[in-house]
């Protein structure tokens, strides 16, 4: 079973910062094709921007993406993934907090961020190796041994 650290392992960090306008952080998704990015005071994680976010809180309410902040609308209700969970572990997280991305930590730095699409791409693959295994297993006829019928 691979760990979420190993997904993410080697992966660019994506991230903006809470004084950087939407349009600025919208751009930056957009050129990167990201659907989320951490949100970062100096090193530390303060929060995840999504396109959630940005929809709900910028969009809807007709603010100014010129002049409206990260830090006024990103999703501050920080859930995590650590770097040993398991992908399992990342989905019901996920599940739980109705979000489609997470920040991984080890400790308290940042060394990614995964999507359940991610995730359930593992869990896909994992099940079609499962169904490989069970259908030669059906399949499997035993060799004859001499003297027997």
């Amino acid at each position: 079973m691979k760990t979420i650290g190993g997904l993410v392992s080697g992966r660019e960090i994506f991230y903006v910062r809470s004084d950087q306008t939407i349009r600025e952080a919208a751009r930056y998704m957009t050129e990167r094709r990201v659907g989320a990015v951490s949100v970062l005071d100096g090193t530390r994680l303060v929060g995840v921007l999504s396109e959630r976010d940005i929809m709900g809180r910028v969009v809807a309410p007709q603010l100014d993406p010129e002049r409206t902040r990260v830090g006024e609308v990103m999703t501050r209700e920080l859930v995590v993934a650590q770097v040993a969970d398991s992908h399992d572990e990342g989905l019901r997280k996920m599940k739980q907090a109705g979000c489609r991305h997470l920040p991984v930590v080890e400790g308290d730095r940042l060394v990614g961020m995964i999507a359940q699409r991610d995730l359930l791409q593992i869990d896909l693959s994992e099940k079609d190796e499962e169904i490989r295994w069970l259908n030669a297993y059906i399949h499997f006829i035993p060799p004859v041994r001499e003297g027997t019928s």
